[in-house]
């Protein structure tokens, strides 16, 4: 169920509101992801909201560089990304939601990233989400920042 939710950093110089889908969320087995521990809640730009902070933001971004991971320059948080296997979506942290019990939560969807080729593969076959082609991830941030307050 959609629910709107608020979330940050650590500091509290980046804010979000998005809504979230706590029965969508999952987990990667990435080496960025499991470093990060970050547990994924799936949105469309149209329902993420970047309410302050954009100027605290920095992007790491490797390999493809599809994906987008802005982080906080200040704490270090990663409250949201875009990711490769939907660069047109953007990946909530659950983690970074306020009021929330990060111990409690429990994924019920799980990405094989250590093996991305072939699990990106397996979610399209069994009718995931497929993004637009030619679509790059930092179009969907652009999008976010363009969006965002100063």
């Amino acid at each position: 169920m959609l629910e709107t939710r608020e979330g940050g950093c650590h500091c509290g110089r980046v804010r979000f509101r998005a809504k979230v889908d706590l029965d969508l969320l999952s987990q990667c087995s990435c080496s960025i992801c499991t470093k990060k521990g970050i547990l994924h809640l799936p949105v469309f730009p149209a329902e993420f909201e970047l309410s302050r902070g954009k100027d605290a933001l920095t992007v790491y971004t490797f390999e493809t560089g599809m994906a987008q991971h802005p982080f906080c320059a200040h704490c270090g948080m990663h409250p949201f990304y875009v990711p490769r296997s939907q660069p047109d979506k953007i990946s909530v942290n659950a983690r970074c939601l306020d009021d929330i019990d990060g111990p409690a939560l429990k994924p019920t969807r799980f990405f094989d990233g250590r093996h991305w080729e072939d699990a990106q593969r397996k979610r399209i076959a069994d009718g995931g989400h497929v993004a637009a082609p030619g679509l790059n991830g930092a179009a969907t941030l652009r999008s976010i920042l363009d969006r965002a307050p100063a």
